[in-house]
């Protein structure tokens, strides 16, 4: 069935309050959103350079707990860092306003009456204690993917964002490409007929040396590794941990969560899915030999509900094309298939399989983001329309693109993934009652305890 605007809107679950009923003042057209930024690294330097194209954003302040990014001085950062992460230290050249406050504490930040929204692009295991902090201090907020690093912090997180009225975008940006839009209005079934599967992919030879070998070591001048830290379990600091490496170790995120919830967005999103009704996954590490503690190789399937299968595949130990022109994803049809990423999408005919002697309808096509937008040759981040939604939202107090339901619908299937992988078995998921069935053991890794003072109260 063809999947037009309301409809999707409508599935997402958490339409937002009129505007008439949204408690504050609201801005004008014109008038300048005053906007934090918590987390201005690697991500965070892109996300603030993407609200600095905008002219109604005003950046009103920064926090980060590694002085050097935020004082945005490269010249400060300390030379293990460049050479563990080369191009991924941020060249920090912003044109900064003057007037822009800076901290290295989230709550001080929270607690200028002035700031209207907040920027979160902190690592994953901080994203639900700020995101909830802020809309308990009344700001909108645009929170990174994955939405968080439990089930439970997702549930948590949408709730109070219901409870205060706040507008929240996570940052899934192909939510905002043309390309993925178009496709939803025009309907994947018209295209290739009934899609039985779905398949996306991580590929990255990381072979041999991965994220490296180091020995724990004092944290770097400059640096708050206790803040840093949060709500985890205190643990020595390593530089293949801070900066951006924490994306290979469990207690901080994954590559099922970094890479996978774009790619599984999209596959639910163009399917109409919204959860998984099983999850099976196997996984391990034994190629790579560095600190990492996440598997390298791994294969995960979903089932949904109506019979349909979504694979993906972490590939960090082999090179190889999973879904063909390394795009983002493939769906299957019964009319033919159609390869998808934001730079556009192709469409490739079927074959008559076994007793079949049909004649295919269906066309070999190449669309490119220029022929969507009718722009010859564009490019585009779709991380820019995602901001300049959220900016939007900010205003009209209606619902974003990519709202905090989807992000949590979407973040779920990696997080069910990850604990399939630990347990080693099929899960079963009730999406009604967000509980795994037939796991007691498996439904107790929805979250974790906490280290003080840290809460999601």
């Amino acid at each position: 069935m063809r999947q037009t605007r309301r409809m999707f809107l409508k599935q997402s679950g958490l339409a937002m309050m009129a505007v008439g009923a949204v408690p504050g003042i609201l801005r004008g057209a014109t008038d300048k959103i005053r906007v934090g930024f918590i987390g201005v690294g690697n991500r965070g330097s892109q996300l603030l350079q993407s609200f600095m194209k905008n002219d109604d954003c005003e950046v009103a302040a920064l926090c980060d707990v590694y002085r050097p990014f935020l004082d945005r001085d490269r010249a400060a950062v300390d030379p293990r860092i460049v050479q563990s992460i080369g191009a991924r230290v941020p060249k920090l050249e912003e044109k900064i306003p003057a007037g822009c406050k800076r901290f290295e504490d989230f709550r001080e930040l929270l607690a200028m009456d002035e700031i209207d929204a907040v920027c979160i692009a902190t690592p994953d295991h901080w994203h639900a204690v700020q995101a909830i902090a802020a809309c308990r201090a009344g700001k909108d907020v645009y929170v990174e993917k994955p939405l968080s690093i439990t089930l439970e912090e997702g549930r948590r997180m949408i709730k109070v964002a219901r409870e205060t009225e706040r507008v929240v975008t996570v940052g899934i940006n192909r939510r905002a490409a043309p390309v993925y839009r178009h496709l939803i209005e025009t309907g994947v079934e018209n295209l290739i007929g009934e899609v039985s599967l779905g398949i996306a992919a991580r590929v990255s030879n990381m072979f041999p040396d991965g994220i490296g070998r180091y020995e724990p070591t004092d944290p770097p001048a400059g640096l708050n590794w206790d803040l840093w830290l949060g709500p985890r379990a205190e643990r020595p600091f390593r530089f293949n941990i801070l900066p951006y490496k924490f994306r290979w170790w469990k207690d901080f995120s994954s590559q099922m969560a970094n890479w996978g919830v774009h790619y599984i967005d999209g596959v639910r999103w163009m399917l109409g899915e919204s959860a998984p009704v099983a999850v099976t996954a196997v996984g391990s590490r034994n190629i790579i030999h560095d600190d990492a503690d996440i598997p390298d190789t791994m294969e995960v399937l979903f089932e949904f509900p109506s019979g349909r299968l979504m694979k993906f595949s972490v590939n960090e130990a082999c090179d190889g094309q999973i879904v063909p022109n390394n795009a983002d994803f493939e769906l299957r049809g019964t009319k033919g298939n159609l390869v998808v990423s934001d730079r556009g999408y192709q469409l490739v005919p079927p074959r008559p399989g076994q007793f079949q002697s049909w004649k295919t309808s269906t066309a070999a096509k190449e669309v490119t983001l220029g022929d969507v937008i009718g722009q010859e040759g564009a490019r585009q981040d779709p991380t820019d329309p995602l901001v300049r939604n959220f900016l939007d939202c900010v205003k009209s107090r209606e619902t974003p693109y990519c709202s905090l339901e989807d992000g949590h619908r979407s973040t779920s299937f990696a997080l069910l993934a990850n604990i399939a992988v630990e347990r080693g078995k099929r899960l079963e998921w009730d999406a009604e009652s967000e509980q795994i069935t037939n796991d007691p053991v498996a439904n107790a890794m929805q979250h974790y305890d906490y280290r003080g003072p840290w809460s999601l109260e």
